[in-house]
This record gives C-alpha cells, sequence and structure tokens, in this order.
C-alpha cells in the first residue's frame, strides 16, 4: 500500500516537472514565432483579434515538438532529485527491485506517447487548418496599416501603391497601380483595360474603403498602344475584394491524418496534395512525425534508467551529464533521420526499427547490470 502511495507521488512528480518544462519551452517559442506573426497585421492588414486567434492555434503545433525534450529533461531533474535526497535508497533497503522503477518510468511514457499521437494526429493537424481557414475567411480589417511613406506597398496581389506622406488616416500625394480586377471598373472600357493607375493629391481611408480628391485614372489598354485618362474632384474605392499575399492553401503539416494516409495509399485523390509519387516522399516523412517519433520516449525513459545503476567510481560514464547528452543525441538522431525517411526506403525502414531495436537492448542491459549489483551486495 506504501509503494503504491510512493509510485503516486513519483507519476505526479515527473508528469508535473515534465508539463511545466513543456510549456515553458513553447510559450518561448511561440512568442519569437508570435512576434513574426505581426506581419500579419502591418503587412496584410488583418485585425488584432485575428492575429491573436491565429497565434493561439498555431501554440499547438508548437507544443508537439518540445514533447520529447521535455520528458527528457523532466526524467532527469526527478531521478537526480531523488538520489540526492536519499529516496531511492530508502526504497532499495525497504526491497523494492530497481526493475519497478525503471517499469514506473516505461509506464509514464507510454502515457506521454499516447498522449503526443493524439495531439500530433488529431488535435495539430485540427488547429493548424483551422489558422489557415481564418486567413481564407476573414480578410483584411483595414488597408491603413499596410500603407508606408515612401514606400511601395505590394501586399495585395496584383496591388501596389505608394504614398509621399500620412497623417492618421489622410495621405498625401497617391499612386496606385492596379493590374487586378479591383479597379478595372473605374475605366472607360473594361474590357480592354490591363491595367489601371490612379494619381491623386490626398486621400482619406476608412478601413476598407479609400476616398480620393483631385487626382486622374490613366487606363492602360491590352495592347499599350492607348492610354484613357479620366480626371475627378473626389473618387470612391472600395478595396475589400482585395487579395493578400498569405498563403491560404494549407500545407501538408495542417492536413487531416486520415487524408494524409488515404493518399499516401492513393485511396483517395486529394486535390490540394497532388497525391502521386512526388508527394508521397513529403506525406511519409509527416507520418512518421506524427505517429512513429513518439516510440523514442520509451527509449529515453531507459536510457534515464541508466542513472539509477550504482555509481562506484568518481569516473563512472554513466553519470547525469553523459545520460543526457546520449539521450539528446537520440533526439537529435531521430530527427535527422526524419526529414531523410520520405526519401529512401532504408532510412524509413531504419527510423521505425530503431526504436524496437534499442527498447529491448537496454531493458535487458539494465537487468543485467541491476542482478550484477544484487550479486555484489
Amino acid at each position: 500500500m506504501l509503494q503504491n502511495k510512493i509510485y503516486q507521488n513519483y507519476i505526479k512528480d515527473i508528469l508535473k516537472t515534465f508539463f511545466v518544462i513543456l510549456f515553458g519551452l513553447s510559450i518561448i517559442a511561440w512568442t519569437v514565432r508570435a512576434v513574426n506573426f505581426l506581419d500579419l497585421i502591418v503587412e496584410s492588414g488583418y485585425s488584432v483579434s485575428t492575429y491573436f486567434y491565429y497565434s493561439f492555434l498555431v501554440f499547438f503545433g508548437i507544443l508537439t515538438k518540445f514533447i520529447p525534450l521535455s520528458f527528457l529533461i523532466a526524467l532527469v531533474i526527478f531521478i537526480l532529485k531523488q538520489t540526492q535526497e536519499n529516496e531511492f535508497i530508502i526504497l532499495w533497503t525497504s526491497g523494492v527491485k530497481k526493475i519497478k522503477i525503471v517499469n514506473l518510468f516505461l509506464i509514464i511514457s507510454l502515457f506521454i506517447l499516447l498522449l503526443n499521437i493524439i495531439l500530433s494526429t488529431l488535435v495539430t493537424p485540427f488547429a493548424l487548418n483551422k489558422s489557415r481557414l481564418i486567413l481564407n475567411n476573414e480578410g483584411y480589417n483595414s488597408i491603413l496599416p499596410t500603407i508606408r511613406i515612401q514606400q511601395f506597398s505590394d501586399s495585395f496581389e496584383g496591388f501596389t501603391f505608394i504614398v509621399e506622406k500620412k497623417i492618421d488616416n489622410e495621405l498625401k500625394n497617391v499612386f496606385i497601380h492596379d493590374k487586378s480586377n479591383v479597379l478595372k471598373g473605374l475605366s472607360g472600357n473594361v474590357s480592354d483595360a490591363a491595367s489601371t493607375t490612379i494619381v491623386s493629391k490626398e486621400g482619406i481611408v476608412e478601413n476598407t474603403r479609400m476616398i480620393l480628391f483631385d487626382g486622374q485614372i490613366i487606363s492602360t489598354a491590352k495592347n499599350k498602344k492607348k492610354n484613357n485618362i479620366l480626371k475627378f474632384q473626389q473618387l470612391n474605392i472600395d478595396l475589400k475584394d482585395l487579395q493578400t499575399g498569405v498563403i491560404k492553401t494549407p500545407k501538408m503539416q495542417e492536413t487531416k491524418t486520415i487524408d494524409l494516409i488515404e493518399c499516401w495509399l492513393q485511396l483517395k485523390n486529394i486535390k490540394m496534395l497532388h497525391c502521386k509519387k512526388e508527394a508521397k516522399k513529403e506525406i511519409t516523412s509527416v507520418l512518421n512525425r506524427r505517429i512513429f517519433l513518439p516510440l523514442y520516449l520509451p527509449v529515453i525513459a531507459l536510457m534515464c534508467s541508466l542513472l539509477l545503476i550504482k555509481n562506484n567510481s568518481k569516473n563512472n560514464f554513466l553519470n547525469q551529464y553523459s545520460v543526457f547528452a546520449i539521450g539528446f543525441i537520440i533526439l537529435l538522431y531521430a530527427e535527422l533521420i526524419l526529414r531523410f525517411s520520405g526519401l529512401y526506403k532504408s532510412i524509413n525502414f531504419l527510423f521505425i526499427i530503431s526504436p524496437l531495436i534499442m527498447i529491448p537492448i537496454i531493458y535487458i542491459f539494465l537487468i543485467l547490470k541491476f542482478k550484477e549489483e544484487f550479486l555484489k551486495r
């Protein structure tokens, strides 16, 4: 009964440390990414609420990447803490076998493995896909943040403008060049206009509308041999149909896992993925990251269990620094071969089989070492 309470406390301590480290590392990385996302407001004119919602959803994509490293750090910290406080010695002297603690670490690693798979296969793709849909459906909120003084702004597809001065929402000496279909209706002949240029002395911006004063519209014909010039005193332009340069097609990482599997098996043709042999390589890497990368978590648990081996020498190789370094190298190895797993079948096989080979080897090594310690008593 007492042992069960001890095991429960161990599980709570490890998981608490794990989640603290995981969220700490993720928030640091997310903060850096969120700064880069400010371009959604400055460059593309999206609202602040859209920026925060998009950034929040992207957080789930960052979270899963730090799970293996956070588990490694948490387990090393826990073992060192218990060793320094001599709690493990009390367990050994009370008759508890070290292999039971190793099994406890494995159980915790399997729980985190399951959590990792759920996040990477279901939650993260859904959140990232949702973030992409937000950019598609919301659209930009105001053109004003994209306007920079005496600098060409090409935040919108086929639409370029420059202003000499900007005071709040008032503009001076406005130049607009449009190759899209937004301003073609202002020309005399819509079908014949290839591009439209507007020059104005003053202007006012109200969200997606622009009111220009004292200027002229220059419509260039498709054959570029004829220009139509229309002067105006006041011109109201609705720019809500402008298309931002933000990528709106869902990326591979934002696609549902079931769709990727069906595409990989060529059971379903997903238009945006182009389910052909060329796409199969990238899909393999993405599926490996979501499904098979978590298999390295039990390997990390067993590697950290090496710290339970009795240290009889100051020069013992199995100290906290070497064990952490080896665990980190294993994670680095997994990340490196993961990137090439879609290119070569041999590397893909090596990536999947490696944890299945390392787990029994390290586990048997631990059993032999613990047995050797018991015989030396």
